[in-house]
């Protein structure tokens, strides 16, 4: 009877599969992880590379279309994505003098003809986003006070931004967050705080 180590030794390493696994990360680059025996120790070797397809040498097809929607959740207020913060005849035909940038990395279109404000801040559900209220409105404030009209963006316009927006109507024109939130997805129905974000505005008390 065969021991149990010739069993093992005698397996040919060819009858073992090679896994691959397609990953796709957050921003959309393809990864494909390898895994494959390793010759003479017989370990498994794992190989991640960057999956490149022809054409732009993107892994994914990116989306071209600009998100250019622009809620108008009060005259001197409005909240958009950063398309929309980067094109220059929807800041012009919405007259923005004044733009608050939420986003994580995203550069200011034109900071010699506007006023801009730039909070780095990460849509992590463990960010405190209650934290940047007092700062984010004094800015919004000041458009307001100065006769302007204030965008609020982030990267889609979706969690940072709407969130700020929130917090703003609840801080300076007590609203409840219902309300609050009511108001802001009427204004851009794409919103959707983080479930973090969503859980401190319900809890927060000014």
């Amino acid at each position: 009877m065969h021991s149990l180590s010739q069993e093992i030794q005698g397996f040919s390493k060819q009858r073992l599969k090679k896994q691959s696994t397609r990953v796709t990360t957050v921003t959309g680059r393809k990864l494909l992880e390898r895994r494959s025996d390793g010759g003479e120790g017989g370990e498994a070797v794992e190989q991640v590379e960057e999956l490149q397809e022809e054409g732009g040498g993107c892994g994914f097809v990116e989306d071209t279309s600009l998100d250019l929607q622009v809620g108008v959740v009060r005259p001197f207020l409005l909240l958009a994505s950063q398309d929309a913060a980067h094109d220059v005849d929807t800041l012009q035909r919405f007259k923005v003098s004044h733009v608050l940038n939420v986003a994580y990395g995203v550069s200011n279109l034109l900071p010699d003809q506007l006023v801009y404000k730039t909070l780095q801040i990460l849509d992590l559900p463990d960010t405190d986003i209650t934290s940047y209220l007092d700062e984010c409105s004094s800015f919004i404030d000041q458009a307001r006070d100065q006769d302007g009209v204030v965008l609020v963006h982030c990267n889609a316009g979706v969690s940072r931004s709407s969130s700020i927006v929130i917090g703003y109507l609840m801080l300076r024109e007590e609203l409840s967050f219902d309300d609050a939130y009511d108001q802001v997805k009427q204004a851009r129905p794409s919103i959707r705080p983080n479930p973090g974000f969503y859980q401190q505005l319900q809890n927060y008390k000014h």
